[in-house]
C-alpha cells in the first residue's frame, strides 16, 4: 500500500505548494515541480518492478504495471518542455499544479481496484483537463465548456455502466468481477462503461474535443492529455473490460471493429485537408486510436497485444510530433503551414524528429507505429478464419488509412520543412516577413539555429523511442510490457524481422550515399519549374497545402467535407441545437403574457378533470 500511496499524495501536498507559489517566485515553481515530476517517473519505475501488487482497493498487474511509469515518463518530458514553452504564460504556478496534479491523479487512475475510487479519479482529470486547456486564456474559454461537456456526459454514462454492473454482480472491486455478455443487461453495461473510454481516447463520434483543443490549448496541454496520457487511459480501461471484466461475445467485438474501421478513415480524410498543422495532428489523434479499437476487437490474442502496442506507440510518436510542432510554432509564431517554409535548414533537430515521428505514425519500417500495425493486420487475419467478411473491409480501411496518413505528413513536412520560404511571398503579413527574414540570418550562427535544450531534449528522446521500439520491438517492449499482459496466448502468423530489416535499409542508404557522392552531377540538366505555361514570378511559391484541396471540392466528398464543417457530424453541436430547440419551444411556451398563462391553466384543470371522471 505504502508504494502505492506514496506517488499519489506527494503530487498532492507537492501541487498544492507549487500553487501557492506567487508568480514572482516562478523559478521556485518551475524547478520544484520538474524534481517533483522526476521522483514521480522513479516512483512508477518502482512500481513497474514491484508489480504485481494487490493492496484491497489499488492493485497493479502486467496491464497497469507498464501504464504507471508511462503516466511518469510523459509528465516528467512534458514538466521540462514547459519550462521553456511556457514562458510567456503569467500563472505558471497554477499550471504546474495542474500537471503534478494530474499525474498523481492519472497513477491513481490507474492502479484503482474500487469502482468508486475510480470513478472519483476519472471525474477529477476531467476538471483537470478543463483547467489546462484554459490556461491558453479567454479564447479557449469555449473548447475548455465543451471538452468538459464532452468528457462530463461520457463519465455520467460510465457511472450508469458501472452501476449496472454492480447490480449483476454485487461487487465493487474490480477483481472480483468476470461476467459474459450475454444479456441485454451486461451488455449496455459493457457498452455505457466502454463510452467513457472512448470519449477519454478520442473515438468517434465523441472526438470533436480533440481537434479543437489541439489548435486552442498550449501545445504542452495537447501533447501530454490528448496525444498520450488520455490515450493511456482511455485505451487501458477498454483492455481491463476486455481482457478481465467481461467475456465479450462475437456481436460485440464486431461493433468495436467497426467502430475502429469508421474512426480510422473518417479522421484521417478530416487531417487531410487541414492547414493549421496543431489541428491536423489533432485529427490523428483520433484516427490513430481507431487502430486500438480495431485490435482489440478482433477479439483474438495478436490483434489485442497489437492495439495495446499501438496504444503504447501512439503516445510516444504522437507526443513528439505535438512538442516538434511546438518548437516550430515557438520560433514561428504560426501554425498555418501556408506561412511557413524552408525550416530544415533552421531547425534540424526538429525537422529530424517530425520526419522520424512521422513515418513512425505513418507505419513505415523500421519504425515503432509499422510494428504495431503489423500485429494489429495479422490479428485481423486471424479473426478472418473465424469466417464472416468484415475483417476484410476492416482490413481495407486499416491500410487505406495508413496510406492517407502518410499523405498529409508528406504535406505537412513539405509545407514546414522542405518548401520554399514563406517570407518570398508578397500576400504574408510583414511580422511573418520579418520573422522569416530574422530565421534566414541565423542560419549560420549555430547556437540559434534550434530552440532551447529545455524543448528539443524532450523530443530527440521520444523520436529515440520510436526507432528503439521499433527495431528492438521483440527485445523491449513486447517483451517487458505487452507480453506480460496476455501471458504467452499471442503468435505471429508472420514474423516482422525488424533488426535484419532495419540493417539491410541502412546498409541501402549508405551505399545510395556513397554513389552519389562518388558520382559527377555536373552534367545533370537543371530546367525551370512547370507551372503549366505560366510565367514563373519572383512572388510565386507552390504549396502542397493547395493540392489537397483538390480531395475536398471533389464530388459526394466535397458536400461531406461542407456538413462536416457545418458541425453536423458534431455529436456536441447536435444535441446543443436538440437541447436549445427545446429550450427555445417552452422559452415561446412561456411567454409572460397573462392570457396564455390562464389558457395553460385551463388546459391544466380540464386535464385533471379528465383524469379523476375516467
Amino acid at each position: 500500500m505504502k508504494i502505492l500511496l506514496e506517488p499519489i499524495l506527494v503530487s498532492i501536498v507537492a501541487g498544492l505548494f507549487i500553487f501557492a507559489i506567487p508568480n514572482k517566485f516562478r523559478k521556485l515553481a518551475e524547478i520544484f515541480s520538474l524534481f517533483t515530476a522526476l521522483y514521480l517517473f522513479v516512483a512508477g519505475i518502482k512500481i513497474f518492478f514491484a508489480s504485481p501488487l494487490n493492496a484491497g482497493y489499488l492493485y497493479v498487474d502486467n496491464l497497469s504495471r507498464f501504464i504507471v511509469p508511462g503516466i511518469g515518463f510523459f509528465g516528467f518530458l512534458i514538466t521540462l518542455y514547459s519550462l521553456k514553452s511556457m514562458s510567456g504564460y503569467k500563472s505558471v504556478s497554477s499550471y504546474y499544479a495542474y500537471i503534478i496534479w494530474t499525474i498523481g491523479v492519472s497513477i491513481l487512475a490507474a492502479v484503482s481496484n474500487n469502482i468508486i475510487i475510480f470513478l472519483v479519479s476519472w471525474g477529477f482529470l476531467g476538471f483537470l483537463l478543463y483547467a489546462l486547456i484554459n490556461m491558453k486564456g479567454p479564447e479557449a474559454n469555449a473548447i475548455s465548456k465543451k471538452t468538459f461537456i464532452i468528457i462530463a456526459g461520457s463519465d455520467a454514462f460510465m457511472i450508469i455502466g458501472f452501476s449496472m454492473l454492480w447490480m449483476i454482480t454485487g461487487y465493487l472491486n474490480l477483481t472480483d468481477i468476470k461476467i459474459p455478455i450475454d444479456s441485454n443487461l451486461s451488455f449496455w453495461s459493457f457498452f455505457l462503461i466502454a463510452i467513457g473510454a472512448f470519449a477519454k481516447a478520442g473515438v468517434m463520434p465523441f472526438h470533436t474535443w480533440i481537434p479543437e483543443t489541439a489548435s486552442q490549448a498550449p501545445v504542452s496541454v495537447t501533447a501530454f492529455l490528448p496525444a498520450s496520457l488520455d490515450k493511456l487511459l482511455g485505451i487501458y480501461l477498454l483492455m481491463r473490460l476486455v481482457l478481465n471484466i467481461f467475456v465479450l461475445n462475437t456481436f460485440s467485438y464486431s461493433i468495436l471493429m467497426v467502430i475502429g474501421s469508421i474512426t480510422i478513415i473518417a479522421a484521417v480524410m478530416m487531417a487531410l485537408i487541414q492547414h493549421d498543422f496543431k489541428k491536423l495532428l489533432g485529427y490523428h489523434a483520433v484516427s490513430q486510436v481507431g487502430y486500438m479499437v480495431l485490435g482489440i476487437g478482433t477479439g483474438n490474442p495478436i490483434g489485442i497485444a497489437g492495439g495495446l502496442f499501438h496504444m503504447l506507440n501512439h503516445a510516444i510518436y504522437k507526443c513528439c510530433l505535438f512538442l516538434s510542432g511546438g518548437n516550430v510554432e515557438y520560433k514561428t509564431k504560426t501554425a498555418e503551414l501556408d506561412n511557413l517554409g524552408g525550416l530544415s535548414k533552421i531547425m534540424p533537430l526538429t525537422f529530424f524528429t517530425t520526419v522520424v515521428a512521422a513515418c513512425a505514425i505513418s507505419g513505415i519500417p523500421p519504425f515503432n507505429g509499422f510494428f504495431s500495425k503489423w500485429m494489429i493486420y495479422q490479428g485481423l487475419v486471424e479473426n478472418g478464419k473465424s469466417g464472416g467478411i468484415l475483417w476484410v473491409f476492416c482490413l481495407a480501411a486499416a491500410m487505406f488509412g495508413s496510406g492517407l496518413t502518410l499523405a498529409s505528413f508528406i504535406k505537412l513536412i513539405h509545407a514546414i520543412f522542405l518548401g520554399q520560404e514563406a517570407g518570398h511571398r508578397s500576400s504574408l503579413a510583414p511580422e511573418c516577413k520579418i520573422r522569416c527574414a530574422r530565421d534566414r540570418q541565423v542560419i549560420g550562427n549555430r547556437s540559434r539555429d534550434e530552440v532551447s535544450w529545455q524543448m528539443w531534449v524532450p523530443v530527440i528522446t521520444l523520436a529515440i523511442l520510436c526507432i528503439v521500439f521499433g527495431v528492438f520491438a521483440y527485445q523491449i517492449p513486447l517483451k517487458f510490457f505487452i507480453g506480460p499482459v496476455l501471458g504467452a496466448g499471442f503468435e505471429f502468423i508472420g514474423k516482422w524481422q525488424s533488426l535484419k530489416a532495419t540493417l539491410f535499409l541502412f546498409a541501402g542508404l549508405v551505399i545510395g550515399l556513397i554513389i552519389y557522392l562518388l558520382g559527377n552531377f555536373k552534367s545533370v540538366r537543371v530546367s525551370d519549374s512547370y507551372i503549366g505555361g505560366e510565367p514563373l514570378e519572383k512572388d510565386m511559391r507552390l504549396s502542397g497545402t493547395e493540392f489537397y484541396n483538390t480531395v475536398k471540392e471533389y464530388g459526394v466528398l466535397g458536400f461531406i467535407y461542407k456538413k462536416a464543417e457545418a458541425g453536423f457530424f458534431d455529436l456536441y453541436e447536435q444535441v446543443k441545437k436538440m437541447v436549445l430547440g427545446l429550450g427555445g419551444f417552452f422559452q415561446y411556451l412561456h411567454n409572460g403574457i397573462l392570457p396564455t398563462y390562464l389558457v395553460w391553466t385551463l388546459l391544466g384543470m380540464m386535464g385533471l378533470f379528465l383524469f379523476f371522471m375516467r
